[in-house]
Formats: C-alpha cells, sequence, structure tokens
C-alpha cells in the first residue's frame, strides 16, 4: 500500500505532464524572443528618432539662415518621419494582447463586486429595522 506522501507513477500523467511542461517551455521561448525583437526594435527607433531630430534641428537653423523650398519640403519630410517613428514606438508598447487580461481581470472582479453590492443591499433592505435599545432615565428628569 502506498503512503499519502509518495507520488504516483503514473506513466500516462508523467507524459501528459511532460507535454504540458514541455508546451509551456516552448511558448516562454516564443514570448522572450519576440520581446528581444521588440527590445532591438525600439532601441534602433529610438537611434533613427534621435538622428532625425538632429538632421531635423539642423534644418531649421538652415532654412533660419536662408529658407528655400527644397529645405522646407525635407523639413517637412523629416517631420512625417518623427511622426511615423513615434506612432510606431507608441503602438507598439501597449497592444491589446498586453491589455487582454488585466482587462478581463477588472471585469470579473468589478462584477463580482457589483453582485456582491446587490446581494449586501437587499440583505439590509429585507432585514427587520432594530428595535429601539430602552434608553435608561437620564438624571435629570429622575429629579423629584
Amino acid at each position: 500500500m502506498k503512503s499519502p506522501q509518495e507520488p504516483s507513477h503514473n506513466p500516462d500523467e508523467s507524459l501528459s505532464d511532460e507535454l504540458d511542461f514541455e508546451q509551456a517551455l516552448a511558448s516562454v521561448e516564443q514570448s522572450f524572443q519576440a520581446l528581444k525583437k521588440r527590445y532591438i526594435q525600439v532601441q534602433q527607433d529610438q537611434q533613427t528618432q534621435l538622428q532625425v531630430q538632429r538632421r531635423r534641428d539642423e534644418l531649421k537653423q538652415q532654412l533660419r539662415r536662408s529658407p528655400t523650398p527644397e529645405l522646407q519640403a525635407e523639413l517637412k519630410q523629416i517631420q512625417n518621419r518623427l511622426d511615423e517613428l513615434e506612432i510606431n514606438l507608441e503602438s507598439r508598447l501597449f497592444s491589446w494582447k498586453s491589455l487582454k487580461e488585466p482587462f478581463w481581470q477588472i471585469v470579473r472582479f468589478g462584477g463580482l463586486g457589483v453582485v456582491i453590492g446587490w446581494f449586501l443591499a437587499l440583505a439590509v433592505i429585507k432585514s427587520p429595522p432594530p428595535e429601539p435599545q430602552p434608553s435608561a432615565p437620564s438624571p435629570e428628569n429622575t429629579r423629584p
């Protein structure tokens, strides 16, 4: 007879546990690779953003000295590129995937809080009002 402290050695359970672990490990590896790619992309975009900002500042100085349509067009292109980089950096930081779990946690526990609140409100409404406590006569009222 097995003692309760001994683990079960069912081969089917062991194989299933091992497969579950391998799948979880593969998932973690994929997430890590995606994170590394995103980190490298963010670094590259930030570096590009700094370079483009420097070039924009140079063009603004040149434009102050001698405004030409070519400089204005290049400045406009650089500003568009900066806007694209900013959107790219911001949009990849927050995605629906990263917000999906916290969103459903809020919905789940917020809804649970509302339901508990309704039950408490109903319990208070249905309970009979408290009986008034007889008060002891005050010393002022007991004078002869």
